[in-house]
């Protein structure tokens, strides 16, 4: 349980980039891993990025590998995803979770959700 608050989120022509920042309200004692995922209209939320509690593993998406860059500051409680040279189909609503224990890929693994921030690359 814990309480997750995006931002960064806007509109960025093709070839741009954005960060994005989620952070968690108030202490949290328990290590979690972080996890980001997508949303585009009339298709399911996916994977995108996550990062272990140490910051010192990571695992993407094929389709966001070399341009996004997942990253996290413990000492803010804040994870970032830098999204580099973005394309029209990284439009979608982005949101942040959080699962207690190993990295994860899977929506189900993750316990907590931010509110989601939306994305829109144009072209």
């Amino acid at each position: 349980q814990v309480q997750l608050v995006e931002s960064g989120g806007g509109l960025v022509q093709a070839g741009g980039s954005l960060r994005l920042s989620c952070a968690a309200a108030g202490r949290t004692s328990s290590s979690y891993a972080m996890g980001w995922f997508r949303q585009a209209p009339g298709k399911e939320r996916e994977f995108v990025a996550t990062i272990s509690w140490s910051g010192g593993s990571t695992y993407y998406a094929d389709s966001v590998k070399g341009r996004f860059t997942i990253s996290r500051d413990n000492a803010k409680n804040t994870v970032y995803l830098r999204m580099n040279n973005l394309k029209p189909e990284d439009t979608a609503v982005y949101y942040c979770a959080a699962t207690r224990g190993r990295i994860a890929t899977r929506r189900d693994d993750f316990g907590s959700w931010g509110q989601g921030t939306q994305v829109t690359v144009s072209s």
